[in-house]
């Protein structure tokens, strides 16, 4: 089965070994990567992966900053994508964690009975109080995440999709496929949650807004959860700030976002089966010296970029500011103040 992951990345070098080995491991077998204005040596360490045949590393087509639908507009016409069995759109803070068979993206597939498309859902690992940048597996750093059925008050929780390439596609989103809305009902394709079963209609057929790219979360999990580091340490936080994201230069990351996503109220540490051959195969990798020193140059960068960062007075504010934020979601400590239940 050959299976394509498509991602867009700017500025994420020390953490694309990781990814790219724990996708081997799920199942991937190749990788498209779009990468625009990187400064800490991403653009490097793709090419010489790149070399080696490990991915195929293009720039980012996008002419203006709405990167990653250009890149997903692209990467349809690439022969790694058209040829995929399946395809698997995500970003390199997102891992695929399979809870059935052997823990790979084909048992996930036979578990949910072949569909055309999987969307799983999202479950958002906490910053753990973890202060400094440290070279280490992010799978194995943070390991507490908001209850995995209920984010901020909110049932409904994004998802990422595993595409079939039967797929009556018109056009890939970040989150889902679209197909035309004109389909034919018969023709419309079987698509599940990461437990096998089929998605809500209306998320199905894209007839909420609000739902286009989320579904209620619970029961949803069996087979298959999104572990989502979208903060990692405070270090790389404050640089994620400094580089905006994939789809929106110099977007601010507030304490909103930060807050939102820190809820550390569940443990879970089940990605951690993946971890020995994970640390087995970033060490066969890591002993071509080539790929090891821009490796290491990546993260060199990463941190002096972060202590650059904090001789600013406004990124000192916002590291003071993210040690002492409340830790419940805003959405909460809303709902808490209106019931008088504050503390």
């Amino acid at each position: 089965m050959r299976i394509t992951a498509v991602t867009c990345v700017k500025d994420e070098g020390p953490f694309l070994l990781e990814w790219i080995l724990f996708n081997r491991l799920i199942g991937v077998t190749d990788f498209l990567f779009y990468s625009n204005d990187c400064s800490d040596g991403t653009d490097h360490l793709l090419d010489a992966l790149a070399e080696r045949g490990i991915v195929r590393h293009l720039p980012n087509p996008a002419k203006g900053r709405n990167y990653q639908m250009e890149a997903l507009k692209d990467a349809r016409r690439q022969n790694i994508v058209a040829d995929a069995d399946w395809v698997w759109v995500a970003d390199v803070d997102e891992f695929l964690n399979i809870h059935t068979g052997d823990h790979t993206i084909p048992a996930l597939i036979t578990a949910c009975g072949d569909p055309q498309a999987i969307s799983v859902t999202f479950q958002f690992f906490a910053n753990n109080g973890i202060e400094a940048f440290a070279d280490a597996p992010v799978i194995s750093q943070f390991t507490r995440s908001h209850n995995p059925d209920l984010w901020c008050g909110e049932f409904a929780i994004e998802v990422k999709t595993l595409v079939r390439n039967d797929f009556p596609l018109q056009y890939f989103g970040a989150h889902r496929p679209f197909f035309k809305s004109s389909l034919a009902a018969d023709m419309r394709p079987r698509w599940t949650d990461g437990s096998g079963r089929d998605v809500p209609h209306r998320f199905l057929v894209a007839a909420n807004p609000r739902r286009i790219r989320r579904f209620p979360a619970k029961g949803a999990r069996q087979f298959a959860t999104l572990n989502h580091y979208a903060l990692r340490s405070l270090d790389s936080y404050l640089l994620k700030n400094d580089r905006g994201d994939v789809n929106r230069e110099n977007r601010a990351f507030d304490d909103t976002y930060w807050r939102e996503r820190n809820d550390a109220s569940h443990t879970d540490i089940s990605i951690h089966r993946y971890l020995p051959a994970l640390e087995t195969a970033l060490a066969d990798l890591r002993r071509d010296p080539v790929v090891d020193a821009l490796h290491r140059d990546c993260v060199a960068r990463h941190i002096a970029r972060r202590d650059a960062l904090l001789t600013l007075p406004e990124y000192q504010q916002m590291r003071d500011q993210l040690r002492c934020a409340n830790p419940l979601p805003p959405q909460e400590e809303a709902l808490l103040n209106a019931l008088g239940l504050a503390a």
